[in-house]
């Protein structure tokens, strides 16, 4: 009992929630004396123990409860007014380019005004052989969706995954003050679908871009690809020989 309230009280002082591998460890370090399995057995189900005071959002996650003080509901984190998406897009497509090299070139599209939501990425990248190379290889796109709001997670997945319809590889590219529950969610979904994930510092000088989740490689559908082609190429004549030329 007295382990299960210590645990209680370590769940209490942390608003932001504790995973249970963290909340293992420390208990661990105040007990060390206790065996690691009797921790692990009081307080596996610390949420069902203290319905009122603790709750688990997600797996592995405890977070206080209504009893607590706490909200069920993630309070939304406070923006800067002056940040904007487009802030990240040129940096991100160098990272895309010369950290990541999951490009050969990349450049930004976002607000592009190609028309569509379903077919215009934040930033777009192209892997492409080199006069180098000696065996060629067909043209991959890669397509990647940046946000600035941690609560828009839904939003920027559902656009990435549109994008798979004329990306070889998409990218979601989310802020570190995603809530954690969601960040659980989010991964989830990208392991389900393929879906490449990166989170960055709002920092527009150094956002210190971190892979997550690295995109796995899909055959696009042809018919979307050379849509989304023309659609570039009847917007930016320039852009489009750049990148596919």
């Amino acid at each position: 009992q007295e382990i299960r309230n210590v645990a209680r009280q370590i769940v209490k002082e942390r608003a932001e929630g504790i995973r249970y591998g963290q909340l293992l460890a420390l208990i661990l370090d105040e007990y060390p004396a206790t065996p690691q399995n009797t921790i692990q057995g009081s307080i596996w189900n610390l949420d069902q123990q203290f319905p009122a005071e603790v709750h688990k959002p997600s797996r592995g996650i405890f977070k206080p409860g209504p009893a607590n003080g706490a909200s069920e509901e993630e309070p939304e984190a406070p923006q800067p007014s002056r940040l904007r998406e487009e802030m990240f897009y040129d940096t991100f497509a160098d990272w895309l380019k010369n950290d990541l090299e999951d490009a050969t070139d990349a450049v930004r599209l976002g607000g592009a005004g190609l028309r569509s939501k379903w077919s215009t990425p934040d930033v777009i990248g192209v892997y492409k052989p080199l006069p180098s190379d000696r065996i060629k290889f067909p043209h991959e796109i890669i397509s990647a969706e940046i946000k600035i709001e941690p609560q828009a997670p839904v939003v920027a997945f559902g656009q990435a995954v549109a994008y798979r319809l004329f990306s070889t590889k998409t990218y979601i590219v989310m802020p570190e003050t995603i809530a954690k529950e969601d960040l659980d969610r989010l991964e989830a979904l990208c392991i389900l679908f393929g879906v490449g994930l990166v989170l960055f510092t709002l920092n527009p000088q150094q956002p210190d871009f971190k892979i997550r989740m690295r995109a796995q490689r899909f055959s696009p559908d042809m018919y979307f690809v050379n849509e989304f082609a023309d659609s570039l190429h009847r917007h930016d004549k320039d852009l489009f020989n750049r990148l596919f030329q």
